[in-house]
């Protein structure tokens, strides 16, 4: 895999609280490499690993997209949920960001049944189908379909198991991270001073509870991913 310039700044990482960490009594002592300091009860987080290892997953994103590899984005939480949409959007990726549905991925044959399901309730509802059914029909299908589209909207065109799922929150998303685990598919992971830097193939020691600070990285991602497609269409 050959490495490139990813035009990663630790003042901006700085910035954009990238280094802050949970407060010191609230810590995973497996995290003690990527820490570099305390500061009023505050883990603070080494920069300098965190560019290394962001560094590495955007390399991994951009040799899987180029060469056509499909991704997932993980972020249910307010604060992430907005940010992972639109990253997922700008890339052409998969997204979950309300909630993950146990098995979602270990059980791939009941999603992909509820996925065909949503797919034709939505085709009824654009050709004005639904409301031919009794009124209290229409209203228990129309009710499916909005919660098939809160959960599964954003991997409503996914037909397969994903290739790389990016994780913004381990402890949030430790669900979805012990699935692609059991399944080998390899992971990217935020993972912030208490979480567990061994689960993840790359993990990045980052902030995951500010805004800016997930959105610098996914924005990091989103570009490596969109440089690979680019390249991948180009030697298409």
């Amino acid at each position: 895999m050959t490495k490139r310039y990813w035009n990663i700044i630790l003042e901006e990482m700085m910035e954009a609280g990238v280094h802050f960490g949970h407060g010191t009594r609230k810590w995973n002592p497996k995290m003690a490499p990527y820490i570099s300091a305390k500061r009023k009860g505050i883990h603070i987080t080494n920069l300098t690993r965190t560019a290394r290892f962001l560094s590495e997953a955007c390399d991994l994103v951009f040799d899987a997209a180029s060469r056509g590899k499909q991704f997932l984005i993980v972020g249910t939480k307010k604060k992430a949920a907005d940010l992972v949409m639109r990253a997922a959007i700008r890339a052409r990726c998969h997204y979950v960001n309300k909630k993950w549905l146990s098995g979602m991925l270990t059980n791939w044959y009941t999603t992909e049944t509820r996925l065909h399901k949503f797919r034709d309730l939505k085709t009824e509802q654009k050709k004005g189908k639904l409301d031919c059914f009794p009124k209290r029909d229409a209203a228990i299908l129309k009710r499916q379909l909005s919660h098939l589209e809160t959960y599964l909207g954003g991997i409503k065109y996914m037909t397969g198991l994903p290739d790389i799922v990016i994780i913004v929150d381990q402890q949030e998303e430790y669900t979805a991270l012990r699935e692609c685990i059991t399944l080998e598919i390899p992971t990217i992971c935020l993972i912030d001073t208490n979480c567990d830097p061994d689960l993840a193939d790359i993990s990045i020691p980052a902030n995951d509870d500010a805004i800016a600070s997930i959105r610098l990285i996914l924005n990091k991602l989103v570009f490596a991913i969109c440089e690979g497609r680019s390249s991948y269409i180009r030697n298409s």
